[in-house]
């Protein structure tokens, strides 16, 4: 269940939900509201895109979930916030924890509750439950155990008086947005970063001029003296000689498909490569 349902479940009285304005989204270009604020309007929330009309909201604390602002001081100062962030800090403050951790080839991330404070995730902690990271899981997958994880986090915590949160202590590293540039595959580079790369999503290289997204693939079973991103099959080699299997591709301008279907009509020959 997500946090503003979960809230509610555990009888929490909501004053205001703070969403980012609606956008257009999909070839239509149709504006359509965000999925928190969609959700609101289906629990007869009050809903709003200004964080400052928490102010008028008479509320004793605020509860920041994914919200991808910063909150400005003078709402800090009146209204108390917590943070639930997808990361062990201070490990990957920032925009995208969840992506660096698999970039990064960590085994563990986790769930902190923290007070939110003016700096880039830098408030003390509440409470942290730890989370593996499963060799194959994609970003999304391993977002979605997150959310669940620090949804019972938060309402736990939430059930009785909160206590005073600890400083959080080590080496800070920051978790920057993922640009599209940064998901281009370097066939150059050794399988497991490749496949890494992959499971962030929305990784993509090159064939025949084309830009081919490359949805799911998995460590072949191959090994190849080819150049990187040779082709043999659904296999490509990547930089120290293994191949990646690719299991789904999206070419330009097209849907989803197998890999498999993919190759064949391309007719693609060993002679080609991606990425060029």
């Amino acid at each position: 269940m997500p946090p503003l349902e979960a809230l509610v479940a555990a009888g929490h009285d909501v004053a205001v939900v703070v969403s980012q304005p609606d956008k257009r989204r999909g070839r239509g270009g149709v504006t359509m509201p965000t999925p928190v604020k969609a959700a609101a309007e289906r629990l007869a929330l009050p809903v709003t895109d200004r964080v400052d009309d928490v102010l008028d909201a008479d509320v004793e604390l605020g509860v920041v979930v994914a919200f991808g602002r910063l909150i400005k001081p003078h709402v800090l100062d009146r209204v108390p916030m917590v943070n639930l962030h997808f990361s062990l800090l201070p490990r990957w403050r920032g925009a995208a924890p969840v992506e660096r951790a698999i970039l990064a080839g960590d085994d563990v991330t986790g769930v902190c509750l923290m007070q939110l404070e003016e700096g880039l995730d830098t408030g003390p902690v509440y409470a942290t439950e730890v989370v593996d990271i499963a060799q194959d899981e994609t970003a999304d997958e391993l977002r979605a155990r997150l959310v669940a994880v620090g949804t019972r986090l938060l309402v736990d915590q939430l059930a009785s008086p909160l206590a005073a949160p600890k400083p959080q202590e080590g080496e800070p590293t920051y978790a920057a947005k993922i640009d599209a540039a940064e998901l281009r595959i370097d066939w150059a580079k050794p399988r497991d970063e490749v496949l890494r790369l992959v499971r962030v999503g929305r990784a993509w290289t090159t064939f025949r001029g084309k830009r081919l997204l490359v949805a799911r693939a998995a460590p072949g079973e191959r090994t190849a003296s080819l150049p990187p991103g040779s082709l043999t099959t659904t296999h490509v080699v990547c930089g120290d000689g293994a191949t990646i299997e690719l299991l789904e591709v999206q070419p330009e301008g097209k849907q989803k498909q197998p890999a498999a279907d993919w190759w064949r009509g391309a007719r693609a020959t060993q002679a080609e490569r991606l990425g060029e």
